[in-house]
């Protein structure tokens, strides 16, 4: 009886070594897709802000470029409706909702960049090369704030599908579900076509 006792204590006690220090996992990785997904959201603001003096700025130069003007302003106001929040983050349709949204802004800057190619005084226009080098600085940080999200969401998702921390969130966090990512889009996955 007393070699039970002692073989239950050691296993208790290397419960204890091994579980306790993980209890957290799942609350931390949370909150770490959390605050990833915030700065993801945060360089989409910004790239948003920019719309406005890239608009005006290109539209002195192609008055009648209107169309693509429209469609830049339409996705901008479309990102406007949808905020990414831990509810969006936990819902599937809602997500990708709001990866909608931000992918036809990306789609509409790139038919505004390419209006831009075929008017030489607005490419030397300082305004513009400005405003054009904030908006390609601020794609790179998407890109890099999304590539954070992504492993986050990863580092999450194995926390609740990998022993113990699946048999922890089970026991102290029965809500806890496996996160959205990001994912590219069929336009995202053609390569661009030059012709000389």
């Amino acid at each position: 009886m007393r070699n039970v006792l002692i073989a239950l204590a050691v296993l208790v006690i290397l419960a204890v070594v091994v579980i306790a220090p993980k209890i957290n996992n799942v609350p931390k990785l949370d909150e770490t897709v959390i605050a990833a997904a915030s700065a993801v959201d945060n360089q989409y603001k910004r790239r948003s802000d920019l719309i406005p003096n890239l608009v005006a700025t290109v539209k002195g130069y192609a008055d009648h470029e209107k169309e693509v003007l429209t469609q830049v302003t339409e996705a901008r106001a479309k990102v406007g409706q949808i905020t990414l929040t831990p509810e969006v983050l936990n819902n599937p349709q809602a997500f990708k909702a709001y990866q909608a949204a931000q992918d036809g802004l990306s789609s509409a800057l790139s038919r505004l960049m390419a209006v831009s190619e075929r008017y030489p005084d607005l490419k030397a226009n300082q305004n513009f090369l400005s405003l054009q080098a904030q908006l390609e600085g601020t794609e790179n940080r998407i890109a890099v704030a999304r590539r954070d999200y992504i492993e986050a969401v990863k580092n999450y998702n194995l926390e609740l599908r990998t022993i113990p921390g699946r048999w922890i969130a089970s026991i102290f966090y029965p809500d806890a579900q496996v996160k959205q990512n990001f994912t590219a889009t069929a336009t995202e996955t053609v390569a661009p076509k030059v012709s000389f």
